[in-house]
């Protein structure tokens, strides 16, 4: 397929080069029935590539390869698996530019932060790399002194990992590196609307040394169908997903059937909560991370500005003049700074919800436009006075959007901060340190970023609370999700 010269002049690869076809057993090969899916550059509306279209067979066929390669993998010795990891980190380092790239491409998201998503996304097999070889159980003695209490913890099986769009690298080494460095066997299933970052990482693995069938990978225009098939395999014995909380509770529900061990991450409605003594400056830097990563496609964005009256003027003015000063444009071009969203639809949606604020009485400080030409774009838009009731307070916007309602008391502020179903992040900004920590317990969530717009590091557990998801990804904790626990009685 040739390539818009206006595209391929902002890149250092050629897209043909990226493989379409699924990833089994270390092989590639064509889906069974033959189709294709088209994947969509969302700065223009172009198709950019086709990937092949996976059918149950195929899923079937990548849950069997997983498992023949299963046992092989979990005798590995820990040190052998560490040196793979390690070597897929470097490999992704090697290949940033290209890697970054091409998550812009697909994407859309702009290349700054398609570096920084691949930096994050390598990280985790450095991460884990070094997990592998501190799996360590325990040994103790029966309270009633009759024999050892001998604990390990053994991978858990065959994992069928499901990814999103929006971070088409970070979510999917999320789960593969520790799924690995536990001894487990995995299908990965990404996301249709950014397959080629899954197949090109796909030959990483391959390159560092990684044994066939140990990672698949399949795209497919029926995810419903394949995944489903996939867990009432009774091979299958983990589920890890991340994604929307409706999608997510339908899969726990499936899960169920096999009884299948599940990591969720889901949905989030992250309140970014700024007091008047705030570090107003420091509060502006955070909010714009908080908000703007990734155009705001992120479940961890900032989605309800919350700000006491005291500063209010002065940080929705801030906010305001910085979103404006935004850079829009396609992803891959360097000097975007907010690039387009992942399709129409997501445009459509926000800019109703938009309209429905306004409605309601809130302000336009800036943005709320549609682009007029090619691609799905919308300006970076702050509005104050949004109701409380208004969509863009009480649903996921995924966008570049930033509401803001005001409060009075401390307590108000964790009140409106608690009134969701949803509880994956927050952000608290405060130059009291006691009144940060006190309101970080009360605010529920499974993350606060104090005085940071930023949280996520491989090194932390992240997850979220209340519909937001089960388990966690990251840290020790990431690698014991993929883990049996074995008590074994002993005497001696």
């Amino acid at each position: 397929m040739s390539m818009d010269p206006q595209i391929s002049g902002h890149l250092s690869f050629d897209p043909a080069s990226i493989p379409g076809q699924l990833f089994i057993g270390g092989q590639w090969r064509p889906g069974r029935g033959g189709g294709d899916i088209d994947v969509i550059d969302p700065s223009t509306g172009s198709v950019i590539g086709r990937v092949a279209d996976a059918s149950v067979d195929d899923a079937m066929d990548a849950v069997a390869a997983a498992h023949d390669a299963l046992s092989g993998w979990a005798a590995t010795a820990p040190r052998k698996r560490s040196e793979i990891l390690r070597r897929c980190f470097e490999l992704m380092i090697e290949r940033k530019q290209m890697l970054a790239e091409l998550i812009s491409l697909e994407n859309g998201k702009a290349l700054g932060d398609a570096q920084g998503e691949v930096a994050y996304a390598a990280e985790f097999f450095r991460w884990f790399s070094e997990e592998a070889v501190r799996l360590n159980g325990d040994l103790s003695i029966a309270p009633s002194g009759a024999n050892r209490i001998l604990v390990q913890h053994q991978p858990i099986g065959v994992a069928v990992l499901v990814t999103p769009w929006n971070f088409p690298a970070a979510m999917a080494t999320r789960k593969i590196a520790p799924a690995l460095a536990a001894g487990c066997t995995c299908v990965l299933k990404p996301a249709t609307e950014t397959p080629l970052t899954a197949y090109a990482l796909a030959e990483i693995y391959r390159e560092a040394g990684v044994p066939d069938g140990v990672i698949n990978v399949i795209t497919t225009s029926k995810a419903g169908a394949t995944v489903s098939a996939m867990l009432h395999d009774p091979r299958v014995r983990k589920l890890s997903f991340t994604g929307s909380t409706e999608v997510g509770r339908r899969l726990l529900r499936e899960a169920a059937d096999t009884v299948i061990s599940c990591s969720m991450e889901l949905g989030g409605n992250a309140p970014f909560i700024v007091f008047d003594d705030a570090d107003l400056e420091a509060a502006l830097d955070g909010a714009m991370v908080a908000k703007m990563r990734n155009g705001g496609e992120a479940c961890t964005a900032a989605n309800r500005f919350y700000v006491q009256e005291g500063i209010a003027e002065a940080f929705s003015a801030g906010l305001a003049e910085r979103m404006k000063a935004l850079k829009v444009g396609p992803g891959y071009d360097a000097a975007t700074q907010c690039g387009p969203l992942i399709n129409q639809d997501a445009v459509s949606r926000i800019d109703g919800w938009i309209g429905e604020a306004v409605e309601g009485g809130a302000k336009v400080l800036t943005g709320g436009e549609v682009g007029s030409g090619d691609g799905y774009f919308l300006s970076p838009t702050v509005l104050t006075s949004v109701p409380a009731q208004a969509k863009l307070m009480r649903e996921e916007i995924f966008g570049p959007v930033a509401p803001i309602a005001l409060f009075k008391t401390e307590d108000e502020a964790i009140a409106l901060a608690n009134n969701t179903e949803y509880g994956l992040i927050a952000y608290v900004f405060t130059q009291d340190l006691a009144r940060g920590l006190r309101v970080s317990e009360k605010v529920e969530s499974g993350m606060v970023g104090l005085n940071r717009g930023l949280a996520s590091d491989p090194a932390a557990p992240f997850g979220g609370t209340k519909q937001s998801g089960l388990g966690r990804e990251g840290a020790h904790h990431g690698i014991l999700e993929f883990c049996e626990t074995k008590y074994i009685a002993v005497s001696w």
